[in-house]
C-alpha cells in the first residue's frame, strides 16, 4: 500500500496549470472537466495544526481528470517527466483498462505528458498510448522517448493556459478520417 506523502506531489505544477485551463474552459462555456481526487485513509494526524501527517491511499485512482467537451465524454491523466524518457510504470494498467473501457463507451481518452526538463507539453492519445503499452509488455523498450511524440499534438503554452482543446481537436479530426478510410 503506497503512502500519501511518498509521491502526492509530484506533478503538482502541472496539474495546477491544467486547473486553471479548465477553469478558463468551463467560464467560457467550452468544456466542463473535473480533477477527480484519490480518495485517503488519514492514519496519523496532527491535531494541534489540523494536518494529516501519514495517510494511505484507499483505492487506486483512474484517471486525474474526467468531464465533458461540447458533449464528448473525455478523460486524462497529467504526468511530468524531468528527462527525454518516459517510463511506462509511471502509467498502471487499471488505468489503462479504465481509459479503455472509457473510450469503448464513446469517450476519448488521452494523457497530457510534460517533459519538464525540456519544458514541452504534448497530448497523447489513447491509441498511441496503447502501442507503447504492448510494446512495453512485449519484451521492448518499457519507455519511451519524447522524439517518438506525434509533433502535430504538441501543445502550446502560451501565458497561464494549457490549451490542450486544440489538440483534442486533432485527434477527433483524426478519428473522423480513420472511420471513413474505414467506410470506404
Amino acid at each position: 500500500m503506497a503512502t500519501w506523502n511518498s509521491r502526492g506531489l509530484r506533478g503538482s505544477s502541472l496539474e495546477e496549470l491544467i486547473n486553471l485551463t479548465n477553469e478558463k474552459y468551463r467560464a467560457g462555456k467550452i468544456a466542463l472537466i473535473q480533477k477527480i481526487p484519490t480518495p485517503i485513509k488519514p492514519v496519523r494526524m496532527d491535531t494541534a495544526h489540523r494536518q494529516i501527517t501519514l495517510a494511505y491511499f484507499e483505492q487506486r485512482s483512474t484517471v486525474d481528470y474526467i468531464g465533458a467537451v461540447q458533449g464528448i465524454p473525455v478523460c486524462f491523466d497529467a504526468k511530468e517527466c524531468q528527462t527525454q524518457t518516459f517510463p511506462i510504470q509511471n502509467i498502471h494498467e487499471h488505468q489503462i483498462v479504465f481509459m479503455e473501457d472509457f473510450e469503448r463507451q464513446g469517450g476519448i481518452a488521452f494523457l497530457i505528458i510534460h517533459f519538464t526538463g525540456e519544458n514541452r507539453y504534448f497530448y497523447l492519445r489513447f491509441e498511441k498510448l496503447v502501442s507503447f503499452w504492448n510494446r512495453s509488455k512485449t519484451g521492448h523498450r518499457k519507455s519511451f522517448k519524447m522524439s517518438e511524440m506525434e509533433p502535430e499534438f504538441e501543445i502550446d503554452n502560451t501565458g497561464i493556459c494549457l490549451h490542450y482543446l486544440e489538440a483534442l481537436q486533432k485527434d477527433l479530426d483524426l478519428r473522423a478520417c480513420m472511420e471513413e478510410e474505414k467506410k470506404s
